[in-house]
């Protein structure tokens, strides 16, 4: 009875262990050497990490991947209100449905290319509009100050999207009895909400979460497309960082871009960490 799930949970059990935490394990490794991939490893202890705490790439990257982290969070009340919208009885109700799920599927390349042209200065939509009302064109791109922000909000667009599934989903198992007794009772509208629906709702919220923050922390893709890092390397992020120190033509010091992933992965860690211990406490207090 045992043996034949052990079986079929082996083959991705043994992929997960060879290409997710063996190579976790490796960086931790990796991270305590000086290596450019080729040569002989010189081991040089924590000098990688004390190289970290001087560089003031590394704290433009992890200031902005903090950026990334609170921002990012909106897409979760973005898809919750969506999905409640979209949970409606209403005429067109899958037209609508389509439109939303559509940023969802396509690839964050043509996300990334797609703001790229709503932004531009030139010919871009949001230029256009802003000249509609009399204001000037801004280059959000150009803009070390507003770069970021403009790349955040390009990733909001599928992200929320995402969240909206898992609430779509989450929303076809919500006890409708509980619904009918809290409308005996007088709940509606934000108090039905936040005292039936949300709680009901807890699991998808956690994946929302952590799904959320996972794609906070590795955006990688729309910086390469919108910006490569620029203007003067103020988009970047910590993946993008490591990728240049580690891959890139200016870089292959593999232990400084292990030390740098070693440090995003803890970071991934401390939060999926608190919203486990958040999650055991709220049980184990129903």
């Amino acid at each position: 009875m045992i043996l034949a799930p052990m079986l079929f949970l082996a083959p991705g059990a043994l992929f997960f262990l060879l290409y997710v935490i063996f190579p976790i394990f490796q960086s931790f490794h990796v991270s305590f050497y000086r290596w450019d991939g080729l040569s002989d490893p010189e081991f040089v202890g924590f000098a990688n990490y004390q190289e970290l705490g001087t560089d003031r790439a590394f704290e433009v990257s992890l200031w902005n991947n903090l950026k990334w982290l609170l921002l990012y969070l909106l897409a979760i009340p973005g898809g919750l209100f969506i999905a409640l919208f979209l949970n409606q009885t209403v005429t067109g109700i899958r037209i609508y449905k389509s439109l939303f799920f559509f940023p969802f599927v396509i690839s964050q390349v043509v996300v990334g290319l797609v703001f790229t042209w709503f932004y531009d200065p030139t010919f871009g939509l949001l230029n256009i509009l802003l000249d509609g009302i009399g204001l000037g064109p801004i280059n959000v791109l150009g803009d070390p100050t507003l770069a970021t922000y403009g790349i955040i909000a390009a990733g909001l667009w599928p992200q929320i999207a995402y969240c909206m599934i898992l609430y779509l989903t989450g929303l076809n198992a919500v006890d409708p009895e509980q619904i009918e007794a809290a409308r005996l009772d007088g709940a509606k509208g934000l108090r039905m909400l936040w005292h039936v629906i949300l709680p009901q709702l807890a699991p998808a919220t956690f994946i929302a979460f952590v799904v959320t923050i996972i794609g906070a922390l590795r955006s990688f893709d729309l910086i390469s497309i919108m910006t490569n890092g620029g203007p003067f390397g103020s988009t970047r992020v910590l993946s993008f960082y490591m990728f240049e120190k580690a891959l890139s033509e200016y870089g292959f010091r593999m232990g400084y871009g292990a030390a740098i992933a070693v440090v995003l992965f803890l970071i991934m860690l401390v939060f999926i960490a608190y919203f486990l211990w958040s999650m055991w406490r709220q049980e184990r207090g129903h």
